[in-house]
C-alpha cells in the first residue's frame, strides 16, 4: 500500500515494483505543485520555481515509488518551459539585444574553459582518496561541446542533463563540484537558447 497523496490508481506517473526504489511520491507531487502555482500565479521569491530550481530538485528514495526515468524526463520538459519563460521575460523587458548579449558572454565564458588543454580544463579534488570523475570522460564531452558552440555540430540539452562519468579518485580526476556546477552553467545556456 501506499502512503500519498494520490489514491491508488491514480499517481501522476508510473511506479516502480513495491520492492524496488523510486522517488518519494508526495515530495514529487508537492514540488509540481509548487511549480504550478509559480507558472500561474506569483509566489514570494523564496518559493518560486525557476528553470535552475528544477534541475537541481531531487527526491527522497522510497520504495514503491515513482519511476525516476518517468520523473526525470517530466522536470527536464518544465525545467525546458521555465527557460523558455524566463527568455521571454529578459527579452520583453531588456530587449533581444541585450539578451544576445547576456548569451554571448555565459557563451564566451564556458568557451574559455572548453578551450583548456584536455586534463586541464578543471580543478582536480584538493583532498586525497575523494571521489572524483574520469578526466577523459569529461574531456570527451567538452570536445562535444566545443563543436556545438563554435561549429554548430548538433548536441542536444538531453545529452548534457544525461551525461555520465567513469570514477577515478582523488587527483586522478576532475573535481566533481567544478565539473557539476560548469555543466549547470552549460545547460542553463544551452535550455535558453532552444
Amino acid at each position: 500500500m501506499h502512503d500519498d497523496a494520490q489514491p491508488a490508481g491514480r499517481s501522476l506517473f508510473p511506479r516502480v515494483a513495491d520492492d524496488e526504489f523510486g522517488y518519494e511520491p508526495a515530495q514529487v507531487e508537492r514540488f509540481l505543485q509548487r511549480a504550478r502555482a509559480t507558472y500561474e500565479t506569483a509566489l514570494p521569491d523564496d518559493e518560486v520555481v525557476t528553470s535552475a530550481v528544477v534541475r537541481r530538485t531531487t527526491f527522497d528514495p522510497a520504495r514503491g515509488g515513482y519511476e525516476p526515468r518517468e520523473v526525470d524526463a517530466a522536470l527536464d520538459r518544465l525545467e525546458d518551459v521555465f527557460a523558455a519563460r524566463e527568455r521571454n521575460a529578459i527579452i520583453e523587458s531588456e530587449g533581444h539585444d541585450r539578451w544576445i548579449e547576456g548569451i554571448a558572454q555565459v557563451s564566451g565564458v564556458l568557451r574559455a574553459r572548453l578551450h583548456r588543454a584536455p586534463g586541464e580544463r578543471f580543478r582536480r579534488p584538493s583532498r586525497g582518496g575523494v571521489s572524483s570523475y574520469a578526466i577523459a570522460d569529461v574531456d570527451a564531452l567538452c570536445d562535444r561541446l566545443l563543436e556545438y558552440f563554435e561549429q554548430d555540430v548538433p548536441l542536444s540539452v538531453d545529452d548534457v542533463r544525461r551525461a555520465t562519468f567513469g570514477r577515478a579518485t582523488g587527483e586522478e580526476g576532475y573535481e566533481e563540484n567544478q565539473v557539476d556546477a560548469f555543466l549547470d552553467r552549460t545547460i542553463e545556456l544551452m535550455a535558453s537558447i532552444d
